[in-house]
């Protein structure tokens, strides 16, 4: 028997899509969307890159490689059908030197097993073409990798949730949840609601939203916030599409890229250096049960005594534009502290387990009639309308 109510909390793009798949497959129910801020995708949703990722660095097998290639293809044909920008600029990743070709090849193994189409090898001349100011003596590019306005769509998602005969209630911050008689009561800022299904999206504050549900403590969420520069309108040039580096598994964070936007201008970045609040965004933000909060982890201690160089080495960057700036060079060696100038910053809901590693799979918990999303980063904005999809049918089938 299908639920009669549906709240889900969040109206960031995993919330809304999970809304509007479970309003279209069952129209007579009424889904309510709860959202603390004024405003949809308020927070990561709303400061993300834009990069419609192809599924190039995720473990075959894992819920990130089978959700991410899914979702690319739900992505791709919502966005054409809403007209919404959707721009396949391709991405290379680029081997510095010979030390990171392992890796690079690595990279080429996991994009074939997942199904990542015309992913190849390129070097020499090659390379060049596509990218003719980058650094490097081998790459992989990706030419499906895109951009999108995510915020566009997050809009559009509520959009059809309303034609679908829900709602989307802004400045409702919920405060209690409870579970009675095999249902969900929410206790809000604009009074209490009561539900046969519910499903928390809540991203920044997701482990808190969780552990109100009755959840597990952990995993717990520690921001990191990353800085970004975006090159001067003249030196756009430099990059014609997205140019990565090749990641490192001793370090938990990817370091600088560059990114075309969806809308003009390439951004340089993200860091990587720990925020004061939960939504600090600035390095003024300051929340002091925040930090207490992320300071007392276990996790976190452990992940700063493992990690504290590349921490000191990501704060330097924060502090000092020729640090940010040496540190893009090695990908293109032309850029200059003074081709760079400042750009919004987000925060990354980074869930920790309490031996200090970083989860790095989706995690998605159920609670009775609850289900919590507890660890949703990138590709997850990539990934939305296939979470979507996954949640909406574990969710309905314990009904």
């Amino acid at each position: 028997m299908a639920a009669e109510r549906i709240g889900v909390i969040g109206a960031g793009i995993i919330g809304l899509a999970v809304a509007r798949r479970l309003s279209e497959l069952h129209p007579e129910a009424a889904v309510t969307v709860l959202e603390k801020e004024a405003s949809i995708a308020a927070h990561q949703t709303g400061r993300n890159s834009g990069v419609v990722h192809a599924g190039i660095y995720y473990a075959p097998g894992s819920l990130k490689a089978r959700l991410c290639r899914r979702g690319v293809e739900l992505l791709r044909a919502y966005c054409e059908e809403r007209a919404i920008p959707y721009d396949e600029c391709g991405k290379l990743v680029v081997a510095l030197d010979a030390s990171e070709l392992d890796r690079l090849r690595e990279l080429e193994r996991r994009a074939h097993e997942n199904g990542v189409p015309g992913v190849r090898w390129v070097e020499g001349d090659a390379l060049r073409e596509l990218e003719p100011h980058a650094a490097g003596i081998a790459g992989l590019h990706s030419p499906t990798t895109a951009i999108t306005d995510y915020v566009a769509v997050a809009h559009a998602f509520a959009d059809d949730v309303r034609a679908n005969g829900g709602s989307v209630l802004l400045s409702t911050e919920v405060r209690q949840i409870a579970r009675a008689n095999g249902r969900a009561r929410v206790g809000t800022s604009d009074g209490d609601f009561e539900f046969d299904l519910l499903v928390v999206c809540g991203g920044l504050q997701s482990d808190r939203l969780a552990r109100l549900a009755g959840d597990e403590r952990e995993p717990t969420i520690v921001p990191f916030r990353g800085e970004y520069y975006r090159l001067t309108p003249e030196r756009e040039p430099l990059v014609r599409g997205l140019l990565y580096p090749v990641p490192d598994p001793a370090y938990p964070f990817l370091g600088v890229h560059f990114t075309r936007r969806i809308h003009g201008g390439v951004d340089v970045g993200p860091n990587a250096v720990l925020a004061f609040a939960r939504e600090g965004y600035r390095r003024r933000d300051l929340r002091p049960g925040d930090l207490a909060e992320t300071l007392r982890l276990r996790g976190f201690r452990a992940l700063a005594r493992r990690h504290w160089r590349m921490g000191a080495h990501e704060l330097r960057g924060s502090l000092s534009k020729r640090a940010f700036a040496a540190e893009a060079r090695r990908y293109v060696p032309e850029v200059s502290a003074a081709d760079l100038v400042p750009a919004p910053a987000g925060v990354r809901a980074q869930a920790l387990d309490p031996d200090g590693s970083l989860v790095d799979d989706f995690r998605i918990n159920r609670i009775g009639p609850i289900t919590a999303v507890r660890n949703a980063p990138s590709p997850g904005a990539t990934s939305s309308m296939a979470i979507a999809e996954e949640i909406a049918a574990s969710a309905l089938a314990t009904l």
